[in-house]
């Protein structure tokens, strides 16, 4: 192998609980809600999958809302239209929240690298090894990248609004290698969604997957890269 993809969510790194997610928006706004009632909104966004990075929706949407979210990461408005539909099926003291808690996921501060992240991403770039970051996602991610310290270590980014494909669609993939100036047989597709990121092996590229988990319960499972990538 002389390339490596990495899927962004759920792989290299992890967006922050739904509770702290909305303490934050909240915080910002200045408003105060009891307790019980902000576990109650948060437990609610959950269910309905309102935070991008976070668990996929778990009720049923409206049907003009599951047409939106099918083609989310196509463009950056289908993205912010699905996912601030989804916020607003829950109610908040103030319907401006929807917006601000969709601004706020963009924020480098709302992302956490896995703990093995930066090791293994600069063991790669010691070897020589080429690496992308390739990721369903409807807004630039690279900022996340740099103020975490990532970013010297990432050859590019193919982020599927820029090209208006999503991944398991295997010419995301395709426009990977070639701008990385690698065959796929000798690429390897490392992510945490099987259907997604596994549309990789269509192209002929090598599939690994991790667990999308929150990043205290998995601090190394992105080291079985460097053992596949000799």
């Amino acid at each position: 192998m002389t390339a490596v993809l990495f899927d962004f969510s759920g792989t290299l790194f992890r967006i922050e609980s739904t509770d702290a997610w909305l303490r934050a928006v909240l915080d910002e706004a200045g408003i105060t809600l009891a307790e019980a009632e902000l576990t109650r909104a948060a437990r609610e966004l959950e269910s309905v999958g309102a935070l991008p990075g976070g668990l996929a929706p778990q009720v049923p949407m409206p049907d003009e809302l599951a047409a939106v979210w099918n083609v989310r990461d196509e463009s950056a408005e289908l993205h912010r239209a699905a996912y601030t539909g989804l916020s607003r099926l829950v109610t908040l003291p103030d319907p401006a929240l929807h917006d601000a808690l969709y601004e706020r996921h963009m924020l480098p501060a709302a992302w956490q690298a896995y703990p093995d992240a930066a090791e293994v991403l600069r063991a790669l770039r010691e070897r020589g090894t080429k690496v992308g970051v390739v990721s369903n996602i409807g807004w630039d991610l690279r900022p996340v990248f740099r103020a975490h310290g990532l970013d010297p270590y990432v050859d590019e980014y193919v982020l599927s609004y820029e090209h208006g494909i999503q991944k398991p669609d295997p010419r995301l993939f395709k426009t990977a290698c070639t701008a990385l100036g690698v065959a796929p047989r000798d690429v390897l597709m490392v992510g945490d969604d099987r259907r997604a990121d596994g549309g990789a092996a269509a192209l002929g590229c090598g599939v690994h997957f991790v667990d999308h988990l929150p990043a205290a319960q998995r601090p190394d499972a992105l080291r079985a890269v460097l053992d596949l990538v000799k």
